[in-house]
């Protein structure tokens, strides 16, 4: 699959991990109708690419995404316009089901996806980080879930992720208030890995985190995600079922294999993508 063009995001791969930056940094990153779609692109090429083992998500200048950008609002009721308000509200429900499915793409592709993230992240974003796999941020890092504000229900991820990383109390506090909090804050609540003093200091460790899974397994970490996804959304019973069914198809692998003859000669494993 060829790299697609994009031009609200940047895409670039080296040594297995693919980096993905929300390139409207004098907009604050909020994402306009082309950069929705092209953050499905960037992933769907992501997953499909052999050589992508490892992605990290990140926002070009100060912020990482102020949400979704308020013109594209006044466009998408411009755009569902009809004279029939069945019709216009049946419209509306595919734009929606559209940008959902948008940020789902995260969390259907294969490879582990990480957020880094640094100044805002605000409505839209928070609905792009809950579908990573996992969130470090920079200590200036400030969070909200701001629908509540434009008198609107977040629809595109958040309330259904959210309450799995922070529990339900707390997801309900942050979506009827609207308010803000820090890096601090959600990392105590478990919405971030970590913090870094600085983004710089947050660029280096989310690489070098990187750094470390795109050298395992490929097989294996797309397996992992897998299970773990399912299991997140099943039964301890069903998980255990699927990880039995999963495994009986994929372990005996030639990674197993690998590993197994690098212990032996005591060197790093090599792996094919």
């Amino acid at each position: 699959m060829s790299q697609p063009s994009l031009t609200t995001i940047t895409l670039e791969l080296e040594q297995g991990i693919a980096e993905i930056r929300l390139d409207r940094p004098d907009k604050s990153n909020a994402m306009n109708e082309a950069m929705w779609q092209e953050i499905r692109q960037a992933f769907d090429w992501v997953d499909a690419t052999p050589e992508a083992r490892v992605a990290i998500l990140s926002g070009a200048g100060r912020n990482f995404c102020a949400g979704i950008d308020l013109a594209m609002m006044a466009s998408i009721q411009q755009r569902i316009a009809h004279g029939d308000g069945a019709r216009s509200r049946e419209a509306l429900r595919r734009v929606i089901l559209d940008l959902q499915d948008c940020l789902s793409s995260l969390e259907r592709c294969r490879k582990p996806v990480i957020a880094a993230i640094q100044g805002a992240c605000i409505g839209g974003a928070l609905d792009l980080v809950t579908s990573c796999d996992m969130r470090y941020a920079a200590a200036d890092a400030v969070f909200s879930v701001r629908e509540i504000d434009l008198g609107i229900v977040a629809d595109v991820g958040t309330l259904q992720r959210l309450p799995r990383l922070v529990g339900d109390g707390m997801a309900r506090e942050l979506a009827y208030t609207g308010r803000n909090f820090t890096a601090d804050e959600a990392e105590r609540m478990g919405l971030a890995n970590r913090i870094f003093a600085s983004p710089e200091a947050l660029t280096a460790a989310v690489r070098e985190i990187a750094a470390t899974i795109a050298a395992k397994s490929p097989l294996a970490t797309r397996g992992l995600k897998e299970v773990m996804n399912f299991s997140r959304d099943h039964s301890v019973a069903d998980g255990l079922n699927f990880v039995a069914t999963w495994n009986a198809a994929l372990l005996l692998s030639g990674d197993l294999s690998e590993s197994m003859l690098a212990m032996r000669e005591k060197r790093a494993p090599r792996f094919a993508d």
